[in-house]
């Protein structure tokens, strides 16, 4: 995988994360971020990732978002 592919799959994974109106409280809490650092951090990798990992905590929100996406 291309780092250009990894980022949009990062960018997925947050806009499924923050269209999620049980899950993105969720991810906010347990990360301390705010919707102003979702918006300031979206395009950091490192945000990404976290995001990402966030996700991977549970199979059945990664079963979600890939079906969501077509992954």
């Amino acid at each position: 995988m291309n780092p250009e592919m990894a980022q949009t799959i990062a960018l997925q994974a947050l806009a499924w994360l923050v269209g999620n109106d049980e899950l993105c409280p969720t991810f906010l809490g347990s990360t301390g971020s705010s919707a102003d650092d979702i918006r300031a951090r979206a395009t950091d990798p490192a945000f990404q990732a976290s995001v990402l990992d966030f996700i991977t905590m549970d199979d059945n929100w990664v079963m979600a978002f890939c079906d969501s996406v077509g992954l």
